[in-house]
């Protein structure tokens, strides 16, 4: 009995240390996300009669959405910015860098302060610093690295939009790859490699039958996170692009802005802003049901 009501008393404590977390998850994920949901069945506008009045439409919004080359566009060009930038680009050189740092290095401390210094500056900053990098003409820096190797230099953010915002998200995210993935490889016990190289193991062989086994948990949990980010991402594409040019780099939040913002459609933004929840949510519960297969 005694028992038991200390364990009630100690889940008092517990419930009230973290209600002011659960309010804030309540004020600023919860709320924001129900009332989207909310507003994608209405007209909502920020001119116009809707605005005064606005009502319920039902489906209409989706049923537009879905019609609308232009979301369709957006999936795509969100579709390859994920992959080429969390998928592919950081993953790889995340792993690199965190295969790096477990072994014995000259300056390894100056290596992983390199690495984790892209994100010292917010989003926009960045975005900046890299237009200045970025930009046409012969005084960019990329310009004046390439003419060094004799090859004419171009407005790189319109020849090359996509490819460069993913170099750039690139660059921002690599730290959080190596972070979790040297988490996921300090997990791997010593013992194992030793035994494989008695057995005569190459480390390629090391790599593909004890490493990425052994790390698939976190390599799942890495590729969820940064899936599910990178489809959030605004502010760094919206400072180096804003979308263009044509669409070329109108990623599901730059048009989720610009249909709530510039085109003052709150409803049809919120639509598009729901679905774009619904592929994240559906990333989670592949990562769920992928763990329960590991397990």
């Amino acid at each position: 009995m005694a028992r038991n009501s200390h364990e009630r008393r100690v889940e008092r404590q517990l419930l009230f240390i973290l209600m002011p977390s659960l309010a804030l998850l309540l004020a600023f994920v919860i709320y924001p996300a129900v009332y989207s949901v909310y507003l994608s069945f209405t007209n909502e506008a920020l001119t116009g009669a809707a605005a005064l009045r606005p009502r319920f439409v039902g489906l209409r919004n989706y049923m537009r959405l879905f019609n609308d080359a232009k979301f369709w566009n957006a999936l795509l060009v969100t579709f390859f910015f994920v992959i080429g930038s969390a998928v592919i680009g950081q993953f790889v050189l995340g792993l690199v860098s965190a295969m790096a740092l477990r072994r014995r290095i000259h300056f390894g401390r100056i290596f992983s302060s390199l690495i984790l210094l892209p994100n010292a500056a917010p989003e926009v900053v960045a975005g900046f610093m890299w237009i200045s990098m970025l930009a046409g003409g012969e005084h960019a820096t990329l310009s004046r690295i390439v003419m060094f190797f004799g090859v004419t230099p171009a407005d790189w953010l319109q020849v090359f939009p996509l490819t460069m915002i993913i170099v750039v998200n690139t660059w921002r995210g690599i730290a959080t790859a190596m972070i979790l993935l040297t988490a996921g490889l300090s997990t791997i016990p010593d013992e194992i490699y030793e035994a494989a190289r008695m057995d005569g193991a190459t480390p390629s062989q090391m790599f593909r039958r004890i490493t990425l086994p052994l790390m698939m948990p976190t390599i799942l949990l890495y590729m969820l996170i940064s899936a599910v980010s990178t489809i959030a991402v605004f502010g760094l594409v919206y400072a180096l692009t804003r979308g263009g040019p044509s669409g070329a780099t109108e990623v599901i939040s730059i048009y989720i802005y610009n249909q709530s913002f510039t085109a003052f459609q709150l409803g049809y933004g919120a639509a598009v802003a729901v679905v774009a929840l619904i592929i994240s949510l559906l990333l989670g519960i592949a990562y769920v049901r992928a763990m329960k297969v590991e397990v």
